[in-house]
C-alpha cells in the first residue's frame, strides 16, 4: 500500500508541474503571439494578449486543482488538511472563474442561455 500512495504522489507532483509548464507555455505563446501580431491597433493587439494569457492561465490552473485533489487523496485525512485543500480550490475556482470572466465577459453559466437567444 506504501508503494501505491508513493506512485500517487509522484503522480500528484507530475501534475502539478505540467500545470506549472502550462502557464509558463501559455505565457510564452500568447507574449509571442501580441510581439508577432500584425495589427492596425495597438489596443486590440493587447486585448489578444489578455485573451490568450487569460486561457493559459486557466487551463494551468485547472491542471493544479486536479493535483491537489489527488494529492490530498495520499495523505492520510484530517479536517486541517481537508480545509486546506478547500481553500486552495476555492481561490484557485475564484481565479479560474475571475479570468473566464475576464476573457470571455460574462460567466461560464451564462454561455448557454446566450447561445440559446441566438440560435431563435
Amino acid at each position: 500500500m506504501e508503494n501505491i500512495e508513493l506512485y500517487i504522489e509522484y503522480t500528484a507532483r507530475i501534475i502539478e508541474a505540467i500545470g506549472v509548464l502550462t502557464i509558463i507555455i501559455g505565457t510564452i505563446l500568447a507574449l509571442s503571439k501580441y510581439i508577432l501580431a500584425k495589427q492596425d491597433s495597438s489596443q486590440r493587439s493587447y486585448r489578444l494578449l489578455r485573451q490568450e494569457l487569460g486561457k493559459g492561465i486557466l487551463l494551468g490552473l485547472e491542471i493544479l486543482v486536479a493535483a491537489d485533489i489527488i494529492a490530498t487523496v495520499v495523505t492520510e485525512p484530517s479536517l486541517d488538511k481537508v480545509i486546506t485543500l478547500g481553500v486552495i480550490v476555492l481561490i484557485r475556482t475564484f481565479l479560474s472563474l475571475s479570468i473566464e470572466l475576464e476573457i470571455e465577459g460574462r460567466f461560464p453559466w451564462q454561455r448557454k442561455s446566450d447561445e440559446k437567444r441566438l440560435d431563435r
